[in-house]
C-alpha cells in the first residue's frame, strides 16, 4: 500500500519532541546564533533516502507486476456447455477431454483447444440455392451431390446431414483429423454412399422409390461411420430433400404419368361400365325372377281353383240323383207355370227327355220389338 508522507512527517516531529536538542544543534555546541530557525521552533523533517526501497512498497510492486503478467499471458480458458477442451502440452494431445468450467495451463508450454460438441448440420444443395451461413451457427453448405444413375445419366441429390462430435473421443479425433475433421469424415462418406445407392436405379424410378432410397442412404451412412476407430462422430439424422432429374427424364416421366393416368381413367370407365351392366343384368334378373314367381303364383292359383272346382263338380255330380233331378224339374216347371200366368204369349220349349232347364221364349216382347222396328 502507498506511504502517507504527512503521517511520516508527523512521526518524525514526534521524535524531535522527545529530544529537544536536535543532533545538528548538539553538533553546533548549542549556539543558537548559528541556526536561524532555532528561536522559531521549526524542525525540518529528515526524510530517509531508502523510502522507495521500503519492503511493503516492493511487495506491492511485485503483486502488480504479477497481475499484469497474468492478464497479458492469460494462462486460463473458460469452457462453456456444449463444448470440450483439449489440452496440448508441447504438441502432445491429452486423451482426457476437459469438461465445462475454468481451466488453467502453462503459457508457451501448454495450450487448450476448445471444440464444439453440439449438433451441427451440413446441407448438400445446388450452388444457386446456397446461402451465407457462418460456422458460428453450426450450419455448413456443400455442393449438391452429382450421381450417375444405372444408365449413365447425371442426377443431383440434395440432402441434409445432422451430426455431432463425440465428446469422449474428441482429443483423438482432433489429433488425427485436425479442426476440419467434418470435411474429412462427413463429406466424403456421404458422397460415396449417395453415389453407391442412387447408382443402382434408373433415373425415372428415383421419384417413385424415394422412401426406399432415403432409408438405404441413412442406413449405409450409419454403417460407414461405425467403421471409423474411436467413433469420432455421432450421427443424428439424414434427410433426403430433393432429387433433381435431367430435363429429358422429367419430360419422359411426365409423359409416362399422363399415359398412366389415361390408362387408369380408361380402366375406371371400363370398370364402371361393367358395374353398370352387372347392375342392369341384376335388375333384369330380379324382374324376371319376380315375374316368374308371380306367374307361378297365378298358375298355382288357377290350378288350385281348377282343382277346387273339379272337386266341387265331383262332389256335385256325386250328389245328383234321379230323384233330385226330377224334383228340380218339377220346381222349374212350377216356376214356368207361374210365369205363363203373367205372359200368356210366352213359349216354352222343353228339352228332350224333359230335362231341366227348359228354353223360355217371350213372344210378346218379340212382337213389340218387331212393331217398333216397322215404324
Amino acid at each position: 500500500m502507498p506511504i502517507d508522507l504527512n503521517e511520516h512527517l508527523k512521526r518524525k516531529n514526534q521524535q524531535f519532541g522527545k529530544d529537544e536538542t536536535p543532533k545538528n544543534d548538539r553538533n553546533n555546541g548549542g549556539g543558537g546564533n548559528n541556526n536561524p530557525n532555532k528561536n522559531s521552533g521549526f524542525r525540518p523533517p529528515n526524510i530517509p533516502t531508502n523510502l522507495f526501497t521500503n519492503k511493503k512498497f516492493s511487495t506491492l510492486i511485485a503483486v502488480v507486476i504479477i497481475v499484469i503478467v497474468i492478464l497479458l499471458a492469460k494462462p486460463f480458458v473458460v469452457i462453456n456447455s456444449g463444448e470440450v477442451g483439449i489440452k496440448v502440452t508441447a504438441g502432445k494431445y491429452d486423451n482426457t477431454p476437459l469438461q465445462p468450467g475454468i481451466h488453467f495451463f502453462i503459457p508457451i508450454i501448454q495450450n487448450i483447444i476448445v471444440v464444439d460438441t453440439r449438433v451441427r448440420t451440413i446441407n448438400f444443395s445446388r450452388t444457386e440455392d446456397m446461402g451465407v451461413v457462418g460456422k458460428n451457427q453450426g450450419i455448413f453448405r456443400n455442393d449438391a451431390i452429382n450421381v450417375m444413375d444405372s444408365r449413365g445419366l447425371t442426377v443431383s441429390i440434395e440432402l441434409t446431414v445432422q451430426y455431432r462430435l463425440n465428446p469422449q473421443t474428441a482429443p483423438q479425433t482432433i489429433a488425427t483429423y485436425g479442426l476440419s475433421w467434418e470435411q474429412k469424415i462427413i463429406n466424403p462418406v456421404v458422397r460415396d454412399v449417395v453415389r453407391g445407392v442412387v447408382g443402382r436405379y434408373p433415373a425415372e424410378d428415383l421419384p417413385t422409390k424415394r422412401n426406399e432410397i432415403a432409408t438405404l442412404i441413412s442406413s449405409d451412412i450409419t454403417k460407414e461411420m461405425a467403421k471409423f476407430p474411436n467413433s469420432p462422430v455421432e450421427l443424428s439424422s439424414v434427410q433426403l430433400r430433393e432429387i433433381v432429374l435431367p430435363q429429358n427424364i422429367k419430360e419422359q416421366i411426365e409423359k409416362v404419368q399422363i399415359a398412366r393416368q389415361e390408362s387408369e381413367r380408361v380402366r375406371y370407365e371400363v370398370e364402371r361400365s361393367k358395374q353398370e351392366a352387372e347392375k342392369v343384368a341384376a335388375l333384369a334378373k330380379g324382374e324376371a325372377d319376380a315375374n316368374r314367381i308371380k306367374a307361378k303364383g297365378v298358375a298355382d292359383a288357377i290350378v288350385i281353383e281348377a282343382k277346387a272346382k273339379s272337386e266341387a263338380n265331383k262332389s256335385i255330380s256325386q250328389s245328383l240323383t234321379d230323384k233330385l233331378l226330377q224334383l228340380r224339374q218339377i220346381e222349374t216347371q212350377s216356376k214356368f207355370n207361374e210365369a205363363l200366368k203373367v205372359n200368356k204369349d210366352a213359349q216354352i220349349f222343353l228339352t228332350p227327355g224333359g230335362a231341366v232347364p227348359n228354353i223360355w221364349v217371350d213372344s210378346k216382347s218379340k212382337q213389340k220389338n218387331t212393331a217398333a222396328s216397322g215404324k
